[in-house]
């Protein structure tokens, strides 16, 4: 009489010699990224939702409230229409009263700019497993990072104290910056998305350059040396581009527009 035979379970090997394609096949990287890029690439999508709810609503607001129709040269501030950038923005560290229409805006650009190629070059450092050259070019991209955060602090400091010449409010005072409840350059409404949106980025900035100076650290004790890779530094990479890229849309919105 045959014995019934038994089906054995495949050998441990079988499954770990399947040729990979490339493509997401389920495996623990998909399309190459490692699960600690994809996470951040999430987070970066869900992110990149609040901002362009933001600067949606700024549009729809805007669209909203009258428009100056006269030369750029008669523009005087009102609650009656949307302020120009080129008359809010247009004080220089330094040199007081002088207008220079949305120049420290662009220098802060420039700087956030810069410090996204300094980050480039950390990472392609970090990949060739050169510790000395990812600490300088990450001490260069905090420097960068902090210069920006200062420059912002005192774009702030300027936007709330305000011109010197004031604007004549509805109830008959004379009012000088802005606030959440008032604001010498036009609407309120105005200065309640400058403050937002500028202050919600700029939180980014200081989270990346808090988490830059603990890469530094990280680097300079040769942690990422012992890890035998310096991942770490990437996905940083990818949050600190993000936020460059989010300005780019904010300083258009905002300073251009």
């Amino acid at each position: 009489m045959a014995q019934p035979t038994t089906l054995q379970p495949p050998a441990a090997s079988a499954t770990l010699d399947v040729p990979r394609t490339g493509n997401w096949d389920g495996g623990n990287e998909p399309f190459k990224a490692s699960y600690g890029k994809l996470m951040m690439w999430f987070f970066l999508l869900s992110d990149a939702f609040t901002f362009a709810a933001f600067l949606t609503t700024y549009g729809m607001i805007r669209h909203k409230h009258e428009v100056f129709t006269g030369e750029a040269k008669d523009f005087v501030f009102s609650t009656r229409w949307w302020p120009i950038p080129d008359h809010v923005f247009n004080a220089f560290p330094g040199m007081g009263e002088a207008n220079v229409p949305l120049g420290f805006v662009a220098l802060m650009t420039m700087i956030l700019i810069l410090s996204s190629v300094t980050m480039v070059l950390a990472v392609e450092a970090g990949h060739r497993m050169d510790k000395n050259d990812v600490q300088k070019w990450l001490l260069w991209t905090i420097l960068f990072g902090a210069t920006f955060l200062g420059s912002q602090a005192w774009e702030w400091s300027h936007f709330i104290h305000g011109h010197a010449e004031g604007t004549l409010m509805a109830d008959g005072t004379m009012f000088r910056g802005a606030n959440l409840a008032m604001n010498q350059y036009g609407p309120v409404l105005f200065a309640d998305l400058f403050f937002f949106i500028t202050g919600f980025h700029g939180t980014h900035v200081l989270s990346g350059v808090c988490l830059l100076v603990w890469c530094f650290i990280a680097t300079t004790n040769g942690t990422f040396e012992k890890r035998g890779h310096y991942e770490m530094i990437e996905k940083i990479g990818l949050y600190w581009h993000f936020v460059d890229l989010v300005w780019v849309f904010v300083f258009t919105f905002f300073y251009l527009v």
